[in-house]
């Protein structure tokens, strides 16, 4: 089995690859520097250049699945201009895809594609499953919206369409968690606003066999990647502080400083979404960091 990735250089991505490789799946991969591409037998890289819808068609040869994990970091400070570039990195790229299919007719059987929890509106009591239609009006809950319209658009080519809505990923050399340790590290660290806001978080080792199993269990739908129990954000600020031996000494930190400090950015720290894993797991998809504790021992030891 040969699959496509985009965006397989990325935190998520190159945990994908190893996994992929260590079921024996061969993988080709679209980038964006013509430094980053190789040629090996089960590793091959092709260039694209979305901004000027460019792409080597060649990288669908034998390929019967795409995993799609390509956009513009959400963790840089979000002006009018980066919006733009957070939406049009997974609209555009995806609608280049689809047109480089059709033009070229290949037949490709399905697209596991990346989106995220931030479709859900924010609530201390909610319990959101697959089902839930209502989506959050903030610019994330755009984002995420148009970017599954996007992606919906592959069934038109005849493509199975699996989405998989990613909570806070927990890895060690990259995404939100050595940023969160940092000031704890320096005894600094305190929870954000009340501390009560849910997080749904995923071990990057479990995610990435998630989308390495949605791909050979023929996935097909809408399904959240997160593990199966949420915390607080109090919680996970206490897990750490623990695991790192360090004390919690300041009180929680106001939204109103996030927000001077981060602008429309600080939203990431002060959301809540408490999300359910349950039909994943019915899938007969296993976990291996099933509670915080554990995946931050893994992380942080």
């Amino acid at each position: 089995m040969t699959v496509l990735i985009t965006g397989a250089t990325g935190l998520i991505g190159q945990e994908i690859v190893k996994q992929c490789h260590e079921e024996g799946i061969n993988v080709h991969y679209l980038t964006t520097s013509k430094s980053k591409l190789t040629k090996e037998s089960n590793y091959k890289g092709f260039y694209w250049d979305p901004d000027k819808n460019d792409i080597d068609h060649k990288c669908f040869e034998g390929v019967s699945a795409i995993i799609n994990m390509v956009g513009a970091s959400i963790s840089k400070r979000w002006t009018d201009d980066y919006k733009k570039i957070i939406l049009k990195s997974r609209t555009e790229t995806a609608q280049l895809l689809q047109d480089t299919i059709k033009k070229h007719n290949y037949k490709i059987d399905q697209i596991v594609s990346a989106s995220a929890i931030g479709i859900y509106p924010t609530s201390l009591v909610n319990y959101y499953e697959e089902t839930n239609t209502e989506i959050s009006e903030t610019f994330l809950g755009k984002v995420v919206h148009d970017w599954e319209a996007a992606i919906d658009d592959f069934s038109a080519l005849g493509c199975k369409v699996a989405k998989i809505r990613i909570g806070l990923v927990l890895a060690k050399d990259g995404g939100a968690l050595p940023e969160m340790i940092k000031p704890i590290k320096f005894g600094a660290g305190a929870a954000f606003g009340s501390g009560k806001q849910w997080q749904s978080w995923i071990h990057v080792s479990d995610l990435a066999s998630l989308f390495v199993y949605a791909v050979t269990n023929n996935f097909e739908g809408t399904y959240n990647g997160v593990a199966p129990n949420p915390v607080s954000n109090r919680e996970l600020t206490k897990a750490a502080a623990r695991i790192l031996k360090r004390p919690l000494i300041l009180p929680n930190i106001p939204k109103f400083v996030m927000k001077l400090v981060l602008g429309d950015m600080h939203i990431l720290l002060f959301e809540s979404q408490r999300v359910s894993s349950q039909k994943v797991e019915a899938e007969g998809f296993n976990f291996q960091f099933v509670n915080l504790k554990p995946a931050l021992e893994d992380l942080l030891k």
